[in-house]
């Protein structure tokens, strides 16, 4: 199934949740204790397919859940 071109990616919805929480890339990365530049490259879809345990530790760091996070 081919996703459409205004769904947003990963990335983007990572970063809207992150700024709905006021949360900076930095905080980020440390609650989900990621590396700072994985976020980053996240985030500016540098990497557009992240693995399940990063997307698992995101959604914690976000304080939701892993299917909040893809379908929010």
């Amino acid at each position: 199934m081919a996703s459409q071109k205004n769904e947003p990616t990963i990335g983007q919805k990572i970063r809207k949740l992150r700024l709905a929480k006021e949360m900076t890339q930095e905080a980020l990365a440390r609650k989900a204790d990621i590396p700072y530049t994985t976020l980053v490259k996240i985030e500016s879809d540098a990497v557009k397919n992240p693995s399940i345990e990063t997307v698992s530790k995101l959604a914690a760091g976000l304080e939701i859940t892993v299917d909040e996070l893809i379908n929010s």
